[in-house]
């Protein structure tokens, strides 16, 4: 392998966001510096960017875990990705890697290609639920889980110090090196995806006591809407052979996450049936009136790695999101009398934490920060030599349920991914033999974000930071007695700003965090159910008026 470049005193900004990278994909820069700047000041990538993180990955790979240096490339349908394919590639092959495209694919099936392949690394090129003009990439390891913050540090230092470098090549090489170095099936996901669910569906029945998945409570035919990503391709008919028939709905959508998918829905979404009527949402608008409590669509996002589910109302529809789908795999898989281990966001809601204290020592319950890994980081302790999938779930409301899968090379060995195909058949299997008088009731959350700030006046143990506890403090005061009063941080939230509180003997939690991705902070409020939320709500927009005044 090359050197490692000396990062000399050049100054550096954090290339990672909460999920990798993401921007507006744009024309290639013919200088690496403007490439960096347009990443933070305009939110772009282009290939000469991804060319810098490839290079900079191909540079550290003998630092990492693993053995080798081949790299598994993935990516989604976006216009411009294959530009950035090749940028990433291109600097990757620099560097001495090896490189082996893998196609179209969600983001799950890239992290299985990594362990199918024993790749060293893998790289998805995508930008999740973002619109199709967006890209990036998501970078994950030889045991199939994305970065670390150290990692991704180090990327973005070795990226600059690499732009300083004179490294020009003659466009032969350009050419040639811009393509991958082994040859690999560009069909290979459509392949292995269905097959890997069909082995993970034998697993999840053993875990939840369920013999099949053609369920009562679906209407059918279902609607499925993939966002037009991968999944659309072959997951509808993988249900219809498995007794639930299912209708695609996202090939009629113009591209990819364009009026289609999870990224158009909130986890506390709802509307009439005139509203679902006149939207534009592919799915909403051709959803069918059925009895309360039926389902009748769910959505993928672009990337495959998250599901939401619709359910009939009395007046309309609502999301079934991903805590509630959790309730309900926790529900099925403590009646097998076997106990499980969480882990969820502090986005979740606080009916799903307190309903695991229903049947004491049967649930452990871990909180992690927002962000699949942080779920994943949590629970690959606890992960051992098994024959059967371990009882444990990570799980965010967005709809990323991270659950175990065996390995394609040894089935005693498992690892952690979230996959919006595997969160649905799992959730069909619990729903089917959970008792539906556990199931928890919806919690109560509030979200608000304060735009175009300076994310550097917040982080979470300043001064600024105490004002803001001060303020909810005193309101929360004139809502109720305070009790259990906790101001604390969480692994992978610098700049977290936790505050958990008993209010007349309820659950209160209030989050404020920057934006791993944009110039904004959020404000989350969650409290139990049974709370009258709306006067302790009402402390929201003075908090954000107060972040703002100071932060702008």
């Amino acid at each position: 392998m090359q050197r490692i470049p000396n990062t000399g005193e050049a100054m550096v900004q954090r290339l990672f966001g909460t999920d990798g990278i993401r921007g507006k994909i744009i024309g290639a820069h013919s200088n690496e510096k403007a490439a960096l700047e347009s990443l933070h000041e305009a939110r772009s990538v282009c290939p000469t960017l991804m060319r810098l993180v490839g290079e900079a990955l191909g540079h550290l790979i003998d630092t990492l875990p693993g053995k080798g240096e081949l790299v598994v490339i993935g990516w989604d349908e976006r216009p411009g990705n294959q530009a950035l394919v090749d940028g990433v590639t291109l600097g990757l092959r620099l560097a001495g890697c090896s490189v082996v495209h893998v196609g179209i694919c969600a983001t799950p099936a890239l992290h299985y290609a990594v362990l199918w392949h024993k790749a060293r690394l893998g790289c998805m090129i995508t930008a999740s639920h973002n619109p199709a003009s967006d890209s990036g990439i998501k970078v994950f390891d030889a045991e199939g889980y994305k970065t670390s913050p150290d990692l991704e540090d180090r990327i973005s230092e070795l990226a600059y110090a690499l732009c300083e470098e004179e490294r020009e090549i003659d466009d032969i090489d350009h050419a040639e090196f811009s393509q991958p170095s082994e040859l690999g099936s560009l069909e290979w996901a459509k392949n292995h995806h269905p097959m890997w669910l069909s082995q993970r569906f034998a697993h999840f029945k053993h875990l939840f006591g369920a013999s099949q998945l053609a369920a009562g409570f679906v209407q059918q035919p279902l609607l499925l809407d993939c966002s037009k990503g991968s999944a659309s391709s072959w997951f509808a008919e993988w249900l219809t052979q498995q007794g639930i028939e299912t209708q695609e709905m996202s090939r009629i959508a113009e591209e990819l996450n364009k009026s289609c998918g999870a990224g158009d829905f909130s986890p506390t979404a709802k509307w009439t049936f005139e509203e679902a009527a006149e939207s534009k949402h592919v799915l909403l608008k051709n959803l069918i009136k059925a009895p309360p409590g039926t389902i009748v669509g769910a959505a993928l996002d672009g990337d495959g790695d998250r599901c939401l589910v619709i359910e009939s109302t009395d007046l309309g529809y609502r999301v079934v999101d991903g805590d509630a789908m959790a309730d309900a795999m926790l529900v099925a898989g403590i009646q097998q009398q076997s106990p499980w281990l969480i882990a969820a966001s502090i986005e979740s809601d606080l009916a799903l934490l307190s309903s695991i204290g229903r049947l004491p020592g049967k649930v452990t319950c871990i909180e992690t920060a927002v962000g699949d890994r942080w779920i994943s980081h949590a629970l690959r302790a606890s992960l051992g030599s098994a024959s059967h999938m371990p009882r444990m779930l990570g799980v965010e409301d967005s709809g990323h349920a991270v659950l175990p899968s065996p390995h394609p090379h040894d089935v005693q060995q498992w690892s952690l991914v979230g996959d919006g195909s595997a969160t649905l058949v799992a959730y069909f299997l619990a729903r089917s033999v959970a008792e539906k008088e556990l199931l928890m009731d919806r919690g109560w959350k509030q979200r608000i974000s304060v735009q175009n700030i300076q994310r550097e006046l917040w982080n979470g143990e300043n001064q600024l930071s105490d004002d803001i506890e001060t303020l909810a403090l005193s309101h929360f005061e004139q809502c109720g007695e305070i009790t259990q009063w906790n101001r604390h941080g969480l692994e992978g939230e610098q700049n977290l700003m936790l505050i958990e509180a008993l209010i007349d003997g309820e659950p209160l939690s209030l989050g404020i965090r920057n934006s791993g991705t944009q110039a904004k902070i959020n404000i989350s409020l969650r409290l139990s159910s049974t709370l009258e939320h709306e006067p302790i709500a009402s402390v929201m927009p003075t908090l954000a008026k107060h972040l703002a005044e100071a932060m702008r």
